[in-house]
């Protein structure tokens, strides 16, 4: 649902992938953004209207994408797949991350796009502490982007979570993802992604601005 810059985008990467798409939007000028090569089906009208959904395919739908440019919208139709319909997997784009902290714990992941856009800037701004990257739909785990101290580098990089409860996910060195092992040592320029519990990420940012002599 939505035909937007990024409802069109992702319409157009799953269609590419050989996906089957189905694009909802209340205004039929928005389809134009799919360019002529779009192999999907377009409906022009209100994403969370029921009649609309099942001409869609609700029914046999895979997954459900709610990326219009309003919250409510977006939640309406998210609720109506999910709880209604039974689609497998949801996802809603939300601009207000507080509503994304409650959507998420209903079960409903939503991609909070202020929340990603500032903590992107902050990141470049500020590389000091965690950045959240990522939240399951339960609250238990999160996926954050940890600066670490100059002093780990060349250490072993699965000494910087000892003690915290954390486990390393991947770096990204060079800007190529990568996974590690109990040989991995850190470099400079690495993209340290960690996974935890959230009560445990203060202790994981102590540990790795701190330096290899916190776990000593």
């Amino acid at each position: 649902m939505g035909c937007g810059r990024v409802g069109s985008r992702l319409a157009g990467k799953l269609d590419d992938m050989g996906r089957s798409v189905t694009v909802i939007d209340q205004d039929p000028e928005a389809f134009r953004k799919l360019g002529p090569n779009f192999r999907g089906k377009t409906i022009t009208a209100i994403g969370f209207d029921r009649d609309a959904l099942m001409q869609a395919g609700i029914e046999e739908a895979s997954a459900f994408a709610a990326v219009s440019s309003g919250d409510n919208s977006n939640i309406i139709a998210a609720r109506v797949a999910r709880e209604t319909f039974g689609v497998e997997t949801v996802v809603a784009r939300i601009y207000d991350p507080r509503r994304a902290e409650i959507y998420e714990r209903l079960g409903i992941p939503t991609v909070a796009t202020v929340a990603w856009t500032t903590g992107q800037i902050l990141r470049r701004i500020d590389p000091s502490g965690a950045i959240e990257e990522w939240r399951d739909s339960t609250g238990t785990l999160v996926l954050a982007e940890v600066s670490f101290s100059v002093s780990w580098i060349g250490q072993p990089a699965a000494n910087l979570t000892t003690g915290t409860g954390a486990r390393i996910a991947f770096i990204t060195r060079y800007g190529q993802a990568m996974l590690t092992d109990e040989e991995t040592v850190l470099q400079e320029g690495d993209l340290l992604h960690v996974l935890c519990h959230p009560e445990d990420k203060s202790a994981l940012v102590a540990v790795a601005s701190a330096g290899p002599e916190a776990i000593a």
